[in-house]
């Protein structure tokens, strides 16, 4: 354990000197061979002010894809902190496009999907199943930029229309009151289930008695909780965006849908429940697609290999 100025509090743009004194005493004392450092314009940055190489920049997919177009500071920060990065690791090919949009090297990328024990998350018996319902599960945090508010309005329409649906959303956030009073206005709260952030082990148990599994994010890479749900055999039901398109076919793993459109989100689980008979199938593709590219200990030989670009290039 290594104690230092950083994670007490919010990170604040203010304190940036001192976390940089702090950060060079913590390097000298070390001594470290590389750092790996992400998101790009907190953790990455000050690595890069304070001088070190080599840096492996870890993008998280928002710092890329959403952040660094905020305003000219969090450009510039973008910008500085990968010209100054040894390797720039990306979950997917949307933020490595981002980086090298932004100066980053094509050759100085690596693509590393992070992924999932395959032999935890894997399809199982659904205990929690209620054959009676259609089962929805949402696990993004009740944020903005995860589209919360979309999946709200898209499951109380399609519910009007559906007595059988239901929604199992788990984690929190700062939505939680917007989120619950949609609910409420659309008279479906009844329907919803909001068990708040949960175990690894209840984990597993949610995804392997899903029906289907959504996400209306508005921005993300590689997301982990949909690695996960591949991986348990769950058809899936997304935003059609660039990171969600390198993981699911319309179709062949489940469904997309035009980002930020709640109707056009309704109608698709509506798809989904007059197709069940489809639903194994593509939960088997989606199994098919967790083995042949979600496998944590195959993606992680990538992570060594951008260490070691990164040391070859010092």
């Amino acid at each position: 354990m290594v104690s230092w100025y950083g994670g007490r509090r919010e990170a604040r743009w203010q304190d940036i000197l001192r976390y940089l004194r702090d950060l060079k005493r913590v390097i000298m004392d070390i001594r470290p061979d590389l750092i790996h450092a992400g998101p790009i314009q907190n953790c990455a940055l000050l690595t890069a002010l304070e001088g070190f190489r080599p840096l492996v920049s870890v993008s998280w997919g928002y710092d890329l894809l959403f952040d660094a177009t905020r305003n000219r500071l969090w450009n510039w920060a973008t910008r500085y902190t990968l010209r100054r990065s040894s390797v720039l690791v990306g979950d997917c090919e949307a933020v490595r496009h981002a980086a090298i949009s932004l100066g980053m090297k094509s050759d100085r990328t690596v693509i590393f999907p992070w992924g999932v024990d395959l032999d935890y998350f894997k399809p199982g018996e659904p205990d929690l199943k209620d054959d009676r319902r259609f089962t929805l599960l949402s696990l993004r945090s009740w944020e903005p930029i995860y589209g919360v508010d979309i999946l709200a309005q898209g499951f109380v329409l399609a519910a009007r229309e559906c007595p059988e649906l239901r929604l199992v959303m788990l984690g929190s956030g700062s939505l939680a009151e917007a989120i619950r009073s949609i609910f409420t206005r659309g008279g479906v709260i009844e329907r919803v289930i909001t068990p708040g952030w949960t175990k690894p082990d209840e984990l597993l148990r949610y995804y392997q008695s899903a029906d289907l599994y959504l996400s209306c994010s508005h921005v993300d890479g590689s997301s982990v909780s949909l690695m996960e749900a591949l991986a348990c055999g769950c058809p899936v039901l997304l935003s059609d965006i660039p990171g969600n398109r390198e993981w699911v076919t319309q179709g062949i793993q489940g469904w997309l849908f035009p980002d930020g459109d709640a109707r056009a989100l309704a109608e698709k689980i509506l798809t989904a429940v007059k197709n069940k008979q489809q639903l194994a199938g593509m939960g088997q593709a989606a199994r098919r697609t967790a083995e042949q590219r979600a496998d944590w200990r195959k993606n992680s030989a990538e992570l060594l290999r951008a260490y070691q670009l990164a040391l070859d290039s010092n």
